[in-house]
């Protein structure tokens, strides 16, 4: 089973909001106690922060469900419920968050970079909140409000600074084995690595640099043949290309048709790609004829990941490269595209001809008041009333009978009492 998992689907829920309390103080030669219903915490929210330390995605593929905690209920003696715990989900660094229809919502690229993916719902108020002069004890509280919920998508892109590029079984996976640590599968055959590999090269001086292997491109990868795309994303972000070309007898193309191939793949993904800095190098030096086309033929670096021929040049340049790149890159931050929430209140016409308003403060009033106890529903109407409900309503064309959604609520419209009836 593959442990790299470079694209996946999330579910994400706030915990939900914890209940206020309708309580009444009982003491001793108190006969006529007031409200004393403490208020529900609030539920925790699901936070996505990129963290160097987690490579892949592979933790959500069969698990892709994460939930905060909820928040306590509230008490008497106004005891406020306990807030529920933020839940904080590590992604790789280079994680692109998308919503199911492919809206990016966020590019977490930076250790530490965080989104909020889904709010926690907000606790209910207890009865002591709703005490005043016209209401001395106010026998309803609020309940708490449900947690965000929704599904994402998610993303990754490697962070590198050098991305092996090449033509299938051209000798990418022996070449990062051999300059690394990494312990990729090798064979002899097209298409042994069906997933990236990542290896860290150390220098003698302590200078260090990631170095991608990405899967064999192949003619038309671009426009998502075969595995094209999802292997072309891995290379949007290194900061130098290295360009293998095969320079054994076995080749279909001569090292020059490899090249122009390969950088035509990369332009038609990425015209950028073709600005990066690129080293070309000929690979499989030690199957090549000195006499043939394509050892004779190529003028560059050739290497032998085999024998071990020109590995320390290559690794020498590539460091080189890598260096001035650092130095002269301004990286873009991650970004989070922030969405404000619509303030007041707006009435739609939906398709079977019901009304619904749009508003958070609306749907809020109705969904955590027990509409079931008269005082709570006549506080509802009143806090719509003063939200302008009744106005928007009345500009939308409602009129009487008319079926109004507030959240999950609906009601008969009707010109003295615009508020939840069923």
């Amino acid at each position: 089973m593959s442990s790299f998992v470079d694209e996946v689907k999330l579910n994400v829920r706030g915990g939900d909001g914890g209940a206020g309390s309708v309580s009444f103080r009982r003491e001793a030669h108190v006969p006529k106690g007031g409200p004393d219903g403490g208020d529900g915490g609030s539920g925790g929210s699901v936070w996505l922060e990129a963290d160097r330390n987690v490579a892949s995605l592979l933790a959500f593929r069969d698990h892709p469900h994460r939930r905060a905690a909820n928040g306590a209920h509230g008490q008497g003696k106004k005891k406020h419920g306990a807030r529920g715990e933020d839940l904080t989900v590590a992604v790789p660094e280079g994680t692109v968050v998308t919503d199911p229809d492919g809206e990016v919502l966020a590019d977490l690229v930076h250790e530490g970079d965080r989104w909020l993916a889904a709010q926690g719902g907000q606790g209910g108020r207890g009865n002591a909140r709703f005490l005043s002069n016209r209401r001395r004890a106010p026998s309803f509280a609020e309940q708490g409000e449900e947690g965000e919920e929704r599904w994402l998508r998610l993303e990754l892109k490697l962070m590198a600074d050098v991305a092996l590029v090449g033509f299938p079984n051209v000798g990418k996976s022996t070449l990062i084995a051999r300059i690394s640590a990494a312990k990729p599968k090798i064979a002899d055959y097209p298409f042994t690595t069906l997933e990236p590999n990542l290896g860290v090269v150390r220098l003698d001086d302590g200078f260090e640099m990631v170095v991608a292997d990405i899967p064999g491109l192949i003619e038309g990868a671009s426009d998502g043949r075969g595995l094209g795309h999802r292997f072309l994303r891995h290379v949007e972000r290194a900061r130098v290309l290295c360009i293998l070309v095969d320079l054994s007898p076995t080749a279909d193309l001569d090292p020059g048709g490899q090249e122009r191939v390969l950088e035509a793949e990369l332009g038609a993904y990425r015209p950028e790609l073709l600005e990066r800095t690129r080293l070309v190098v000929g690979s499989r030096a030690d199957l090549a004829d000195p006499t043939g086309d394509g050892r004779a033929a190529f003028t560059g670096l050739q290497v032998s990941a085999v024998t071990g021929a020109g590995i320390a040049t290559l690794v020498g340049r590539l460091a080189e490269a890598v260096r001035t790149a650092r130095d002269e890159e301004v990286r873009p931050p991650g970004f989070v595209i922030h969405r404000p929430a619509a303030e007041g209140v707006s009435v739609e016409r939906e398709a079977d001809g019901t009304w619904r308003v749009v508003g958070r403060q609306a749907e809020r009033a109705v969904a955590l008041s027990d509409l079931t106890n008269p005082e709570a529903l006549a506080f509802v109407q009143h806090r719509l009333s003063r939200l302008g409900v009744d106005r928007a309503l009345a500009r939308a064309g409602v009129v009487e009978g008319d079926v109004v959604r507030i959240g999950g609520f609906s009601f008969d419209y009707s010109d003295d009492a615009s508020a939840p009836g069923r």
